[in-house]
C-alpha cells in the first residue's frame, strides 16, 4: 500500500504541475488576444503572445519572478484582468501549494474511491513528501497566508492609496485595488511588481522585508510534532550545531559585507545606495523573491552624463564583489531548510 501510494502521489503531483501551467498559459494567451491594450504592449516590444504566456505563468508558479518585459508587470498595471489571472498562480505554486495539493487528493479519493488516496492523507509523513501536511496544518497555513495578506493590504492602501507618485496613471478605484493586491501578494516569494518600489514609503518596504524573510509555510499557530518516546528531554548538540548561527545572523553578516564592498557608492550616491535598499535586495535574494528598488539617474547627487535612466535591478549597479556576495545569498536562501535549527546554542537570557 505504501509503495502504491507513493507512486500514485508522484503522478498526482506531475498532473497538478502540468495542468495548472497549461491552463494558466491558455488563460493568459486568450486574455492578451481578446484585449487590444494588452496585446499592443507585446507588439511594441516584439514579444510573442505564446512565449509571454507560457514564460510568465511558469515563472509565477515557480516563484521565479522573471517576466519577459524590461519593466516586469508595470506595463500591464492597467490590465486588471491579466493581473487577476496571474494572481492565483502565486499562491498555487508557493504558499498554498500544500493545502491545494491535499484538496486535489481529497477530491480524487471521493471520485475514484481508491484506498491509496486515503492512505496518503492519513500517513502524510510516511510518503516522504515534505509538501504533504496534515489537514489541521493546511487550515492554519491558509489562515496565516490570508491574514498576512489582509494586514499588508490594509497598510499598503492606507499609506499609498492617495499617493500620486505610486498610483500614477491608475484612474479607477478598481485598478488601484487590483494593482495593490497583486503587489502585496507577490511579496511572499514571487517578486513580480506593478509599482516602482523606490516610490513606496519606508514603512511598506520594511513590511516587504519581513514578508520576504518568512518561509513559505510559516503558520501563526504552528503544529508541534510529538517527540519520539525514546527521545531524551535534553537534546545533546554536536559541535557543529553549537557553531552555526541563526538565519537572521547570517543575513546581517551579508548586509554588512555588501555595505563594505559598496561603501564608495554609499558615500557618493546616497539616494540610490542606502542601507534600506541594500537590505531589501539581500532579503529578496534570500527569500528568492526578486523585488528590487531599481536604480534611477534622477536620484544621483552628482549627475553623470553617461547614465541612462532605464529600469534596472539595483544590484546591477553593484561592484563585482557585491554581486558575488548576493549570488551566495541566493544559494543560501535556497538551502536554508538545512540550517533552520542554527543559533540554538545562543542563550540571550
Amino acid at each position: 500500500m505504501k509503495q502504491k501510494s507513493i507512486r500514485l502521489l508522484g503522478f498526482v503531483v506531475l498532473g497538478y504541475l502540468l495542468a495548472l501551467n497549461l491552463i494558466g498559459s491558455g488563460l493568459v494567451s486568450s486574455y492578451i488576444t481578446l484585449v487590444p491594450s494588452a496585446g499592443q504592449v507585446l507588439r511594441n516590444k516584439g514579444i510573442s503572445v505564446q512565449t509571454f504566456s507560457v514564460f510568465t505563468i511558469v515563472s509565477t508558479f515557480a516563484s521565479c519572478g522573471f517576466v519577459p518585459t524590461n519593466e516586469n508587470m508595470m506595463a500591464f498595471k492597467h490590465n486588471s484582468g491579466l493581473l487577476l489571472l496571474v494572481l492565483p498562480f502565486v499562491f498555487l505554486g508557493n504558499t498554498l501549494y500544500p493545502p491545494f495539493l491535499r484538496l486535489v487528493i481529497w477530491g480524487l479519493e471521493k471520485v475514484t474511491r481508491r484506498q491509496e488516496f486515503g492512505y496518503i492523507q492519513r500517513n502524510f509523513k510516511d510518503v516522504g513528501y515534505d509538501h504533504m501536511l496534515s489537514g489541521v496544518h493546511c487550515w492554519l497555513l491558509v489562515a496565516t497566508v490570508l491574514g498576512l495578506n489582509v494586514m499588508q493590504m490594509v497598510l499598503f492602501c492606507s499609506m499609498e492609496w492617495k499617493s500620486e507618485s505610486v498610483m500614477e496613471g491608475l484612474n479607477s478605484k478598481y485598478e488601484k485595488f487590483v494593482a495593490s493586491l497583486f503587489q502585496i501578494t507577490n511579496s511572499r516569494h514571487s517578486g513580480e511588481s506593478v509599482f516602482d518600489l523606490s516610490s513606496l514609503s519606508s514603512a511598506i518596504l520594511v513590511v516587504f522585508v519581513v514578508m520576504m524573510y518568512l518561509p513559505p509555510y510559516t503558520t501563526y499557530l504552528p503544529i508541534r510534532e510529538e517527540k519520539d518516546q525514546n527521545e531524551s528531554k535534553k537534546e545533546k548538540r554536536s559541535l557543529m550545531e553549537c557553531l552555526l548561527f541563526s538565519q537572521l545572523s547570517y543575513l546581517v553578516i551579508f548586509i554588512i559585507l555588501i555595505c563594505i564592498t559598496e561603501r564608495k557608492s554609499l558615500r557618493q550616491d546616497p539616494l540610490n545606495f542606502n542601507v534600506l535598499s541594500i537590505t531589501l535586495e539581500v532579503i529578496s535574494a534570500y527569500g528568492n523573491v526578486g523585488f528590487s528598488m531599481g536604480y534611477s539617474c534622477e536620484r544621483q547627487l552628482k549627475a553623470d552624463g553617461k547614465c541612462k535612466d532605464l529600469w534596472i535591478g539595483f544590484s546591477g549597479k553593484w561592484s563585482n564583489k557585491g554581486k558575488f556576495i548576493l549570488i551566495i545569498v541566493m544559494f543560501f536562501g535556497r538551502l536554508k531548510k538545512f540550517n533552520m535549527r542554527g543559533g540554538k546554542a545562543w542563550d540571550l537570557s
